[in-house]
């Protein structure tokens, strides 16, 4: 299996925080529910940033940040 890329839109976002721990406070600081819920293993990040009017490319920003990418 090949190690998914953390600007792969079609990453799951469960996967996503399994990978990269450190994106949690990410989600957590925008007070996102996605830490656990029952969705993310079907949402990707284009569907979070929808969901909480975010820019994609502004939180995929954050998100690399956050664990030095």
């Amino acid at each position: 299996m090949r190690h998914p890329k953390l600007d792969d839109l079609d990453l799951p976002l469960a996967d996503l925080m399994t990978h990269w721990p450190g994106t949690i406070p990410v989600f957590l600081s925008h007070k996102m529910l996605c830490v656990g819920c029952l969705i993310s293993p079907f949402h990707t990040i284009v569907d979070a940033c929808a969901e909480y009017s975010l820019d994609e490319k502004d939180f995929l920003a954050e998100l690399q940040a956050a664990v030095g990418v």
